[in-house]
């Protein structure tokens, strides 16, 4: 399976934040939405990626402070990417080596989604369902050995 059909079997959903906006409406964001990363637009162009984990990291670190923080303070700037035609083993190695729950998907310059962890066990649970499916099917019409010999 590859990471363009994740895509779409997770559909083309984006939620986006500006640099210059203040930490805590990331993070209003990211719990009204249930999503744990945002993408971080400039000038029409990926500056980078708002996760959970760089929040924490940032609270964690600034206290009560993290209020005035704003999401350029805490993003990752230059995130690793994923390219739509990868296949799923590969991205799985990716994100467990590099310990990513959320890779941006890049075509080109072109921001196509974002992957998370999740999406891909999902992928791979409905990739099993229906190798699980065919595979019994096959054997429910199995021909029947026949008497003759």
């Amino acid at each position: 399976m590859l990471v363009s059909e994740i895509l779409a079997i997770k559909g083309k959903v984006l939620y986006t934040i500006a640099p210059s906006k203040p930490l805590g409406e990331a993070v209003s964001i990211m719990a009204e939405q249930d999503v744990g990363s945002l993408v971080v637009f400039e000038h029409g162009r990926m500056a980078g990626i708002l996760t959970f984990r760089e929040v924490l990291k940032r609270v964690h670190e600034a206290g009560r402070d993290w209020l005035d923080m704003t999401v350029a303070q805490a993003m990752i700037s230059s995130p690793m990417v994923a390219a739509p035609e990868m296949e799923m083993d590969e991205l799985r190695k990716l994100m467990v080596d590099h310990h990513q729950r959320y890779l941006p998907v890049m075509d080109e310059g072109t921001l196509l989604g974002v992957v998370s962890f999740h999406d891909v066990a999902k992928a791979v649970l409905e990739e099993q369902s229906f190798e699980n499916r065919m595979l019994k099917n096959y054997i429910r019409n199995w021909p029947a050995e026949s008497d003759e010999a």
